[in-house]
């Protein structure tokens, strides 16, 4: 990335080969999703993540290095993006072009990515959320997907266990009977409050700051965070009530003490992996309200 009012530049043997690497990550996730699209199947793990999240798969496959840099003899053919500009014999996307109306929201992400990157990360919560969602409910969110256990042992599962969801896009999905059963009752105003690092869907939700801000988030940190989102949902759903096995996914029990402990272990290591890519949304977000709003503004 360039500075102030001199952009980097890039050959393009060498923005070329980064391009591809990027297309060569997310090409396959895209195209699968397009297929099963055309043939009107469903995916009970995999579509979450282009119908929960709003990035198209046109979308995704758009390669961007970021703003302020010069892309010598690219053409808009090559980016899909009409956000960049001809200058200096290439493309390049100025930080101006960034909506004004939107600096609010940068300020706020700014902050929300420095609390979860400082608040200690809990793995309490044991994966209960997704059977929150269906506790004491006859309507299910994935009608065709069978559950594991009885509707009796499902729902005893959860009053087994305390609900410790900190996380309010989880919660806000829990059935009635359930919201009043979780420790803290989350709000959207207090999001910054409570979410943390350990949280399975915190960790999914870089995904959307990444692509929130596209093409002025480099698409390598967008991959990063997209392949984060994709690992997080497969033990979000192995940890649900669902059985998955058709789908070629084993569960997560984490109605024994062995599923529990299974669980907890999957969410350390996926909030060991999302931590580097939080500090690099947190920079990009950082340096891109310092140069539409000169920093804090």
């Amino acid at each position: 990335m360039g500075t102030g009012d001199q952009p980097a530049r890039l050959r393009r043997a060498a923005w070329e080969p980064q391009r591809e690497a990027y297309l060569g990550r997310v090409r396959p996730w895209a195209e699968d999703r397009l297929r099963r699209m055309s043939r009107g199947e469903k995916h009970p793990v995999h579509d979450f993540l282009f119908e929960y999240y709003s990035f198209r798969p046109a979308h995704l496959l758009r390669w961007t290095p970021g703003p302020n840099v010069v892309l010598e003899g690219a053409t808009p053919t090559d980016l899909g993006w009409a956000d960049f500009v001809s200058r200096g014999g290439g493309l390049v996307l100025l930080p101006p072009a960034f909506p004004a109306h939107r600096i609010p929201y940068l300020r706020w992400a700014v902050e929300y990515l420095a609390a979860t990157l400082g608040r200690e990360p809990s793995f309490a919560c044991l994966g209960l959320h997704e059977w929150a969602m269906v506790y004491r409910d006859p309507n299910v969110r994935h009608p065709y997907i069978p559950f594991r256990l009885t509707r009796e042992e499902t729902d005893a599962v959860v009053q087994g266990q305390p609900l410790r969801c900190t996380h309010y896009d989880a919660f806000r999905f829990f059935t009635g009977e359930a919201v009043p059963r979780n420790r803290v009752p989350l709000t959207r105003a207090t999001t910054t409050e409570h979410d943390q690092g350990g949280c399975v869907h915190v960790n999914m939700d870089l995904y959307r700051f990444a692509y929130k801000v596209a093409p002025f988030c480099p698409s390598d940190v967008l991959a990063d965070a997209f392949e984060l989102a994709a690992a997080a949902r497969v033990v979000d759903m192995r940890a649900s009530p669902y059985d998955l096995s058709g789908f070629g996914f084993l569960p997560v029990r984490i109605e024994t003490r062995e599923g529990r402990e299974e669980y907890i272990e999957l969410q350390r290591d996926l909030s060991r992996r999302a931590g580097p890519v939080r500090e690099k949304l947190w920079d990009v977000y950082r340096g891109l309200l310092a140069a539409v709003a000169g920093g804090s503004g």
